[in-house]
């Protein structure tokens, strides 16, 4: 394989593969790697150093005056002048240009032609560079051949700390965006993900810009009529793992598009949790990670190479990315007609959402703001009880606009193309965490299939009482006491309390963007 030459973005290093096979991957990342290992089952097993996650506080985009009006600045997207974002830039290449190796993957980000981006990828990780393969799409011989100027490029120098004495920095991590150079620039962090979300990042803000609604979401579609279901959720609601229903097509895990022709995949792979995976409970993301994907953080048995997806002694976040077409439902190109239904999916440890209801237009604007999901006791420090936890859009660390912006989109979207909008409990029922019990996997895929089916749309409802919505009272294959949250609690007293504190934490949370929305929107908000 020849090297390539970066000294158009002022990278002169003489050994520089461009989009190796993986089989190359493998066999740097094993000689130069940390750790660096491959599994029973043939992926290749990666660790992220200190950061086993997204340092969503670390982030910055640059003030431009060509963009400043458009972002929404604060807590999301906190500001970079542009001298600050050239000097972390250079020190980005400075460190770059005194690796021995260095990996550059030229891909695409959305599979729809019409909005589809180049992207380039610069680092000096072997795993970084496989993960990044997985994650875009991959191009054929005749594209990379022909692939020109990228549109963003990363510079990947995660290894290298940021100077906290830049203007604007606050620790040793900042990953930074440029859009009008088209540039993300990533210093102190070695996750993966920061990548994978730095593109989604654009995308969010590029989209709307055409009118398009970017969306954190899975996607999938009806084999027989290409009409898909897209399925928004925070980590740990189910977004990945209903997805992998070998009844539909799988369009996307995580990052979608909606346009005029339908729905589109943004990546060319998936990034699944994989803590407590298994092949009973999961089995197409199981048999997903084999030779080409990565495992990212896990523990695994030195002797066999067998991986503990249920050891989180290293991290709970725990993941495995690998290409879309490792799963057996997966439709290429991932792309599909409009959706019939959008799916909220919320995990409520407090046990008093019903397990699913029908929104209006207005419910549903308010809950996408909302975002809401919750943090079970345990597993943070700190967290001795269930935890209201709101991100707008349910990709609040990902917006670039004012959530109201993809709320209005997504209202457009809704009524134009007559989908229907369903809130989904994957979380607790009988009571909260720590009294009730899970809804299984298996009742949340029978209302996912009686939703996709249309067998929901003639289902008897009654109005919740505190929230409003329309509670869903009979399933198939679901018991009925189960679908009314206060039918399935013991104690009524405690189901009532607990309802008016996650409802009041509802209206609280919205109070922040209830400036930029309608007087019906705001009348969707629970009653307290």
């Amino acid at each position: 394989m020849e090297s390539f030459d970066l000294s158009e973005h002022g990278i002169n290093v003489d050994w520089v593969m461009r989009n190796p096979d993986p089989s190359m991957l493998y066999e740097e990342a094993i000689r130069f790697e940390p750790g660096a290992s491959i599994s029973d089952t043939g992926a290749l097993i990666a660790y992220s150093g200190e950061k086993t996650g997204r340092s969503p506080k670390d982030k910055r985009v640059v003030k431009h005056k060509s963009s400043e009006e458009d972002i929404w600045w604060g807590d999301v997207n906190y500001p970079l002048d542009q001298h600050a974002f050239y000097c972390n830039r250079e020190r980005a290449t400075d460190y770059l240009n005194i690796c021995p190796h260095l990996y550059v993957i030229d891909a695409f980000a959305g599979w729809d032609p019409e909005y589809q981006i180049k992207v380039r990828v610069i680092c000096s990780r072997p795993y970084h560079a496989l993960f990044m393969h997985n994650m875009l799409i991959r191009p054929t011989e005749e594209q990379l051949k022909d692939f020109g100027k990228p549109d963003y490029v990363i510079y990947n120098a995660g290894t290298f700390p940021a100077n906290r004495f830049t203007t604007g920095m606050t620790s040793k991590t900042s990953v930074d965006l440029s859009i009008e150079d088209g540039e993300i620039v990533i210093l102190g962090t070695e996750y993966a993900g920061e990548m994978k979300k730095g593109i989604f990042t654009v995308m969010n803000y590029l989209m709307p810009k055409r009118g398009i609604l970017s969306m954190h979401c899975s996607a999938t579609a009806d084999k027989q009529t290409g009409r898909s279901s897209v399925l928004f959720g925070l980590s740990g609601t189910g977004k990945t793992t209903l997805s992998a229903d070998p009844k539909r097509y799988l369009i996307g895990d995580d990052e979608h598009c909606w346009t005029d022709n339908g729905v589109f995949n943004i990546e060319g792979g998936c990034y699944a949790k994989a803590i407590y995976l298994s092949r009973e409970n999961e089995p197409e993301i199981f048999q997903a990670l084999r030779y080409g994907s990565v495992l990212e953080n896990v523990v695994y048995d030195e002797a066999r190479h067998h991986v503990d997806f249920n050891d989180t002694s290293f991290t709970q976040n725990t993941r495995g990315a690998y290409p879309i077409e490792y799963m057996p439902s997966a439709k290429i190109p991932c792309v599909s007609d409009h959706p019939t239904d959008v799916i909220f999916l919320t995990c409520d440890a407090f046990g008093v959402l019903p397990p699913v209801s029908k929104l209006t237009p207005e419910q549903a604007m308010y809950h996408f703001i909302s975002g809401y999901t919750a943090k079970v006791a345990g597993t943070e420090v700190g967290v001795n009880e269930p935890e209201a936890t709101f991100s707008p859009c349910f990709g609040g660390p990902f917006l670039v606009w004012h959530p109201g912006k993809y709320a209005d989109l997504l209202a457009e979207k809704i009524t134009k193309y007559n989908a229907n909008v369903w809130l989904v409990n994957t979380g607790w029922n009988g009571g909260a965490y720590g009294v009730g019990n899970r809804i299984s996997l298996q009742h949340t895929r029978a209302i996912i299939d009686a939703i996709h089916s249309g067998t929901l749309n003639h289902a008897p409802t009654e109005i919740d009482p505190i929230f409003g919505t329309a509670t869903v009272t009979k399933c198939p294959d679901v018991d009925d006491k189960m679908l009314v949250p206060h039918n399935s609690w013991a104690d009524q007293s405690a189901y009532k309390a607990t309802a008016i504190k996650l409802a009041t934490a509802f209206n609280e949370n919205f109070m922040k963007y209830a400036s930029g929305v309608s007087e019906e929107v705001l009348a969707a908000a629970p009653r307290v």
